[in-house]
């Protein structure tokens, strides 16, 4: 929000004189000239940083503020950054589109202080336990310098877990009543398989005994958490207003739904339940032993088992919402209410220790103890691992929507040149993989992400169209396919259109499209090929070879004069 009235000017006016006068070192405060035009993505860094550290230094929020000089004593210079009215809004919205959960400013104040204009951008600290990333990178400040913030200070925000654990109270009313029999029995048959130094004693355990044993009550008396497990589907009401269900939902290549069903309570049943509804296909698929094609599923049954357990581990429960697992004809995607924990997928692949930090602590221990997940909490980095040794397209997670998770494993191959180079590259890391699988998928990728590819000669093309490289390609047996893919210079169109306009000259965007299109690269999808004719026309309009005739779409190219003598 943009200040308007005089007195919320008045009072940013002392705040910003307040701030002028704090020490240089200030990490949640940066001051900058931005006279007129600013780095897009260095003031996205810029976000990330101030909100990590006003979460690390127990601040209200970080403060970035364009038309004050950086060196003591400070000046108001002003600043032309953004002046149209609209264009401060657009930049919270472009922002957002970059950060996990869609976090931008608490407001944007914009003061005239003696005739000079100065942006003040008031950032909010990062949630307790998830460091703010700017495509997916968690930034910080060491005094002045701006780069990823340290792993030390990773953690202390991630270990700020929440203070409130409503798996861990108990459920008013319920007795051991109110608990499921088939489901103690089978939590018992878990929980020897977890510890089998006990194996022969559990069965010997009255239900109290064992409960307390797998963390699941407390003193005796029944949690939330035992009923989310071990609750009979009557029961459902002793959690209310929070709800513990899980909807499966079928649907076509055309969204349209054609099957569905609700799992209630115990949840520690309906996993297995919601597993025999999923069409487990047997698909033809190439294996990492030979390039003859096999016949395996489409999902591993541990990756959709992990997947689930992971959403009734973090499910946000008193926001009275469903998981939902939605089966498609190439995928499975689960969905569930709650933040992400760790606050990106590249700090859990990336770290030596996997994430521990669960939204509910006591469920999540109790679910330990029971096996339905791991120990170390390594379960997301062993989801990508064994799509990987697969040959299969990687887990997908999707943090844009705030407070949900959705994670989508694919069930068939996307791209063969992938599944081939996985094949045969068993050196690559696991980030490589995670990488050239956002190429397949048609996402973009980092620059450092770019350089580490093209260091290792895996990747070709121009940022934002990249593809698998020749030498891969080679060494795959795919460089037909990458010979197709691969696109023609530049010079060879504009030959084309010099040619038609020859022939015929003029011609319209849509004519001129129907010349190229089909000569495109493949590479490329229908709206990046659309964008790559208007750029290679507005690339000969500055060369001086053609020049549009009107305004609008419906403008006439033409060549002009000098090229039409030439002809």
């Amino acid at each position: 929000m943009i200040d308007e009235t005089g007195a919320m000017s008045g009072d940013m006016n002392v705040q910003l004189r307040e701030i002028m006068c704090l020490p240089a070192e200030t990490e949640w405060i940066e001051f900058k000239e931005a006279k007129n035009n600013y780095d897009f993505d260095k003031i996205g860094k810029y976000f990330s940083a101030l909100s990590n550290e006003a979460n690390l230094n127990e601040k209200p929020a970080g403060w970035l503020i364009f038309g004050v000089t950086d060196k003591l004593p400070r000046e108001i210079i002003g600043s032309n950054y953004r002046l149209t009215p609209s264009g401060l809004d657009r930049l919270k919205e472009e922002i957002a589109r970059h950060t996990n959960h869609q976090m931008t400013c608490s407001a944007i104040h914009e003061l005239m202080i003696d005739g000079k204009r100065v942006i003040m951008f008031e950032i909010p600290p990062a949630a307790r336990g998830i460091p703010t990333t700017w495509k997916s990178v968690a930034y910080g400040r060491i005094h002045e310098s701006l780069g990823p913030l340290g792993l030390h200070e990773i953690e202390v925000i991630r270990r700020q877990a929440p203070l409130d654990d409503w798996s861990a109270k108990v459920c008013e009313g319920a007795t051991l009543a109110d608990l499921d029999p088939e489901a103690i029995a089978f939590a018992r048959e878990k929980y020897k398989e977890k510890h089998q130094e006990f194996a022969s004693e559990v069965d010997e355990w009255d239900n109290i005994s064992f409960l307390a044993r797998a963390h699941v009550c407390r003193q005796g008396r029944i949690t939330n958490a035992a009923i989310v497990l071990l609750g009979k589907s009557e029961a459902a009401h002793l959690l209310s207003p929070a709800i513990a269900h899980i909807t499966w939902v079928l649907r076509d290549k055309d969204e349209v739904e054609i099957d569905y069903a609700h799992f209630e309570l115990p949840l520690i049943l309906a996993v297995d339940k919601i597993f025999s509804k999923i069409r487990n296909l047997t698909v033809r698929h190439i294996s990492g032993e030979t390039l003859f094609p096999l016949e395996v599923t489409q999902y591993d049954p541990w990756v959709v088992r992990e997947a689930l357990h992971n959403c009734i581990a973090h499910q946000d429960y008193p926001q009275s919402a469903r998981i939902t697992v939605t089966e498609r004809p190439d995928s499975l995607m689960f969905t569930n209410r709650g933040d992400f924990i760790p606050g990106t997928v590249q700090s859990v692949i990336e770290r030596d220790v996997p994430p521990d930090q669960y939204r509910n602590p006591f469920l999540a221990g109790a679910m330990v103890e029971l096996k339905m997940i791991d120990t170390i909490g390594s379960g997301i980095k062993r989801m990508f691992r064994i799509q990987r040794d697969r040959n299969f397209p990687m887990p997908d997670y999707d943090l844009g929507e705030t407070g949900v998770v959705k994670v989508t494993i694919p069930g068939r191959v996307i791209d063969e040149r992938y599944t081939r180079m996985l094949i045969k590259r068993k050196d690559l890391t696991l980030m490589d993989v995670i990488t050239l699988d956002k190429i397949q998928k048609g996402y973009s990728i980092t620059p450092e992400e770019r350089t580490g590819l093209r260091k290792k000669k895996l990747i070709e093309g121009r940022h934002p169209n990249l593809y698998v490289s020749e030498s891969v390609a080679a060494e795959t047996d795919t460089r037909a396919d990458y010979i197709r893919k691969r696109s023609f210079d530049r010079a060879h169109f504009k030959s084309l259109v010099v040619a038609y306009l020859k022939a015929y000259h003029e011609a319209n965007r849509a004519e001129i499209e129907d010349l190229l299109l089909d000569k495109v690269s493949d590479a490329l999808n229908e709206e990046q090929k659309h964008h790559f004719i208007r750029d290679l026309l507005q690339e000969m309009r500055k060369d001086g070879t053609i020049m549009p005739i009107g305004r609008t779409k419906a403008a006439k190219w033409v060549l002009v004069p000098d090229q039409v003598h030439d002809a």
